[in-house]
This record gives C-alpha cells, structure tokens and sequence, in this order.
C-alpha cells in the first residue's frame, strides 16, 4: 500500500503518472478486499468505481467542486481518496459510515443512502451557483440502479431546461449486458459535440437553411436525421440527447486516461453534460466477478481468499418469508410478487424461480410499485409487494390515495423494520407504524417469530378488500415464543395465576422476548404482569380496553417511533373507550440514530429490559406512593 498510505486528500493524486495510478487502483482494491472482508459492506460497487473516482478527484477539486454519490454505497473509494484509511470499524459504532457522511468529512455533500435522490440535489446546488454567480462545479454520480427510479427522470427533466446551466452527470452503468467497448470515432464525436465551435457551427448552419427558399427546412432535417442516426448507431445516446442534454460517451470506466478526458470535456461545456461510464462490479475480486446474483453488492464477513462467509448464516426472519411465499404460490395461482430491485434481499428469489411469470421488478420506483400493485389487485390477483420498511417511506401517497382509497387488497411485506443499526440512520424501519397508522382501512400485523410470519402472512393474503402489512426485523429470527391464552385475536404471552395483574405489557413484534424478560424483572420486584402480543397492531384489538381496564398501568414496547406509533393508537383506544389507566409508551425516539449495532443503537436509547423495568418499577411505585429497589439490583440479589 505504498501509493494509498500517501493520499491524504484528493489534491496528492495530482503527482502521480499514468502508471503510478494504476498501481494506486490495484492497492485500493487490496485494502478494499481485506477490509470489507473483515467488516461487511457493500464490497462489490466499490470495486467497479476504483478508476472512475481517482479520475473524478483529479479533473474536479474537491470540496470546492461538489461530487455527489447515489447510491452512497458506491463512495468507499471517495473515504480513502479523502483521507480516511482506517476502515476496522466500518459500519460500526464510532467507525466509518457504510455511506457519505457530513460529520466524517467537508468532502461529504449529501448523506444519501435512499437512491435516486443526486440528481434532484445537483439540479438544486446548480442553481443556487447560478443566483450566487459561483463557478464551482457540480457533478453527480449516479447509476448502480438509481437511474431506475423515476424521481432520477424528474430531475433530468429539469436539468436538461437550463442549457447553460453547467452540471456534470456520470452514470456508472455497471449492467453486464452493455458493451464495455468504444471506438475512436465515438470518442471523437463525443469531443465535437461538447465544444462551444460545434454547437455554433449547428446554430449558424440551421440559421442559414432556414434562410433558403423551399428546399432549406426540409434539407436540414435530413442531414439532422442522418446525423443522429449515426450518432444512435456509435452511441447509445438518443434518449439523452433527446432530453437536450449532451452526452459524452460509453467510455471505459476502468480507463483512467479516457475517463479523464472525458471528463475535462464534460466540465469546458457550459450546460449540462451526460457523462456515461461503463463499469464492472465486483472487478479485480474474482469471487465477487463470479457471483452471479449480485457480484457481492453487500456482504457480511467473509474469507478474502475464497469470498465464503466466515460463519454459517441461520434461519432469517426474510428466509422466513421467502419459504412460505414459495408455498403460498403452489396453492394459489392468484399470488403474486413485486420488488423493488431487490429480489434477492427480500427474499423473493425462491419464488421468482419456482414462479418466473408471477414476479415482477420495478427497478427502484417504489411509488410505481404500490401503483401497480392497485391494478394488478384489481385485475383479480393478490400482489405482495416486498420492500424494506424504510423504502414504503417514499410511496406513503401511493399507498393511501390508490391502494388503500381504492380498497385494494394488496399485501405490503416490510422487510428491516425497526431498528436495523449498522447502515445507520437512513435504512433504520423506524417509520411505517406511524406513517401507515392514519390510513383508512389498512391493518398492520407485526409477528414476534418464525411461526408467526407464516401464519400472520397467510392471514394477510385473504384479505382481499384492503391494503394488508406485515413487517418483520432484519437478521436472525429468534425461537418461537409460544402463547398461553388468547383475548380477542390477541395471544397471551404471560399471565398471573390469580388472572389479574398490576401492568398490561403490550409486546409488538420482534420485542416479545425482551419484554417477558420484563416481566421477570418486575416480579422480582413483586409487580405482577400481564404480557399479549396484540398480533395486528392496527386496527387496535377491540378486546384490548377491557383487558386494560382489569391492570394498574398499561405499557407498549415497541420497535418503531414513540411519535404516533402503535402506543399512541393505543392510548387513543382507551381513551376513546372511556378507560382511565395511565399508560406509558416505549419505543424509539424521534431522532435519527447514528450506525451502530442493533444492540448497541436499543441500549443507547434505553430500549432494554432492565431500562423499561426501572422505568415501570418507578411508575407504580409512584401510584403506591412507595419506593422500591431498581430491577437491575434485584436481578443481581
């Protein structure tokens, strides 16, 4: 690592030679192997963008000039050009972010890590360079899937209306079925038609033909005819320049020299300027350039020399969900799927070979998606559309306005709901209970294991006159937690041999574990506690009041926002039932949560056993007007 252990910022490439910056390209993909091996990350797209961004730190000056990355998971490359080397804590506690991160460095414009968004941002810091006067350069680099999403085609939709307003878009189109080869022609025409002489020569001709009598129009015409399709014949650029925005391109992304070139081209031209680069995800790393599913687009720990990962995965909530779609088709021909350019993370693969006609992937347009899903409802199949919870966030008008208004029974399966940690604070699912909890009709199921996701799944998938969710939490599905009683269509989890107890604990999802270590907790302290799983949180189980009305207090623990989630709709039931308990609600608070393990990230914000215990323990306390020890130092007794 000679040459990268020198690069303290963008300006040190600047000494380097051609050769020089080869060897600097085959060091990165080292550090990048040996580290993202270690850690886990998103391994893959940073091993397609080596060359691409050493070229874009050498024609731009960073943080002057604003480079820009969607997704963020591409910008591994741009952290070590930018001085941060030590990567032993990636995605970690107090290391480095999985994506673009403004407290880690001025070289970090946009933390965006939802995709499709640069755009929109380049478009916005284009123009306030413009009111400003400024001469600062901003380049957006997109692709990796993002051009699939259609608030990317929103954005160019307004850049390419300002054609003197400078703007340098790079799509790192990493799709294996283009072509990774340009001729010297293309590269020649791409240089004309980025100079000011060009587009004058254009100008002054078309004012001329204009000018002559009869045969002038339609003599332009021709010629601009046969020029484009002989530009569409060299490059695939057509729909670009359709738009009006230039286009220079497909260069080699793994060229520097021509990349560079194209991109000095790119920042001379006075407008908007499409700059298309083609990539190879996973290069360099030949387990990662075999893998045919996603050329370890994300990864967990693995062994550099082989690409295997270092420990056995167990049974996951997705794998869950995956199986029992697979049995749900074979019964009914009705079901159907829907991802978000994501098949395999929601685990969609199984039943996309078992049922290749009966899925579909709508690149990452969410809103398209749940749109979709209407129709196809209403076309008289059963859609299930898997997406991860953070994702439903931007389809939320889709939802409500086509699905739900129309009274569509389409399935929402949320995928990484709650706190999943180590991606940080854009890809926590800490939203969807709140959001979805003011939409009419729609009902909510939140299983705590295994056996619930099958059977609340099933559940889901009748209901065919409304939107159904069911969400679920990312990694390990923990043993089943058996119910010994039911109240309404809620499971009891725990309960008092005398039948009453001083606290209701309403458990929702995932957390039914934790909060019958609770329980334990206030027993030792002599509080007695009744524990249910209300299954589906929304609408709030109507035998819940009653229920309520027979305790002391009444909690929630929930792994969602505190701020109009499922304990807020339950505080709402009571009072609209005329029940007069206090309650308290637990669950995540309305900030966003810094990467961290999940266990880390719930004891940072006192979502804990021993915390909602102390808490509790506190709360009758005061209601006997008497103080007792904390949980935590009876558990030691």
């Amino acid at each position: 690592m000679a040459l990268l252990t020198r690069i303290r910022g963008p300006r040190d490439l600047d000494r380097l030679g051609p050769e020089q910056l080869e060897q600097l390209a085959g060091e990165i993909r080292s550090f990048l192997v040996e580290e993202v091996s270690k850690t886990g990350g998103h391994l893959g797209p940073n091993l397609g963008v080596v060359e691409l961004t050493i070229a874009l730190h050498r024609v731009f000056d960073s943080p002057k000039d604003k480079v820009l990355f969607d997704t963020g998971h591409q910008s591994y490359v741009h952290k070590l050009l930018t001085g941060r080397q030590d990567f032993s804590k990636l995605k970690s506690k107090g290391g480095l972010s999985g994506y673009p991160s403004r407290a880690e460095s001025e070289h970090d414009i946009i933390e965006n890590s939802h995709a499709s968004t640069v755009l929109g941002w380049a478009d916005g810091l284009a123009k306030a360079n413009e009111v400003l006067k400024k001469h600062d350069h901003v380049v957006a680099v997109t692709g990796d899937g993002a051009l699939t999403g259609g608030m990317a085609w929103e954005a160019l939709n307004n850049i390419a209306a300002a054609k003197d307003r400078p703007l340098v878009i790079v799509v790192n189109d990493n799709e294996r079925s283009y072509a990774p080869t340009i001729g010297g022609l293309a590269n020649h025409l791409a240089t004309l038609r980025t100079t000011d002489g060009y587009e004058r020569f254009l100008a002054r001709g078309k004012e001329i033909l204009d000018r002559t009598p009869v045969v002038g129009r339609p003599l332009y015409d021709t010629l601009h005819g046969a020029k484009k399709g002989l530009k569409d014949f060299i490059a695939p650029q057509g729909m670009f320049e359709d738009l009006g925005l230039k286009y220079v391109g497909p260069i080699d992304g793994h060229d520097i020299e021509a990349l560079e070139s194209a991109l000095l081209r790119a920042k001379r031209f006075g407008g908007p300027v499409i700059v298309h680069c083609i990539t190879e995800k996973g290069r360099g790393y030949e387990p990662a350039e075999q893998d045919e599913a996603d050329h370890f687009h994300g990864i967990g720990p693995i062994h550099p020399d082989t690409g295997l990962p270092i420990a056995a995965a167990g049974m996951d909530w997705t794998s869950v969900f995956g199986e029992e779609m697979v049995k749900l088709g074979h019964e009914r021909e009705d079901i159907v799927a829907i991802t978000a350019a994501m098949l395999q993370p929601v685990g969609l693969e199984k039943f996309a070979k078992a049922f290749p006609g009966r899925v579909y992937d709508v690149g990452i347009a969410e809103q398209h998606g749940a749109v979709s899903a209407a129709g196809l409802a209403t076309g008289g199949v059963h859609p299930v559309f898997a997406v991860y919870a953070t994702f439903l966030n931007r389809a939320f008008d889709q939802v409500l306005m086509d699905v739900a208004l129309h009274r569509c029974g389409v399935t929402f399966v949320l995928d990484r709901a709650g706190i999943t940690g180590t991606d940080g604070a854009s890809h926590n699912g800490m939203w969807d209970m709140s959001i979805l909890q003011c939409v009419p009709g729609l009902r909510i199921a939140a299983p705590r294991d295994a056996d619930q996701v099958r059977a609340q799944l099933r559940e889901a998938v009748e209901v065919e006159d409304a939107p159904t969710v069911v969400r679920f939490s990312k990694g390990a599905v923990g043993p089943a937690v058996a119910a010994v009683g039911r109240v309404g269509g809620m499971d009891v989890l725990r309960r008092t041999e005398e039948g009453t107890a001083d606290v209701l604990l309403v458990s929702v999802g995932a957390l039914a574990p934790m909060c019958l270590d609770i329980a334990d907790l206030l027993d030792k302290q002599g509080i007695t506690t009744t524990v249910v799983d209300p299954r589906w949180v929304k609408p709030v189980d109507e035998a819940l009041a009653p229920l309520a009305e027979q305790h002391r207090v009444v909690v929630t623990v929930e792994d969602n926002s505190r701020v109009g989630g499922v304990g807020s709709a339950v505080a709402q039931a009571l009072r609209d039932a005329g029940v007069d308990v206090p309650l308290r609600d637990f669950g995540i608070p309305p900030r966003f949560l810094d990467h961290a393990s999940r266990k880390e990230v719930m004891a940072e914000i006192g979502l804990t056993a021993p915390d909602i215990a102390r808490q509790v323990t506190g709360l009758v306390a005061k209601l006997d007007g008497r103080l007792v020890d904390s949980p935590t130092e009876a558990a030691r007794d």
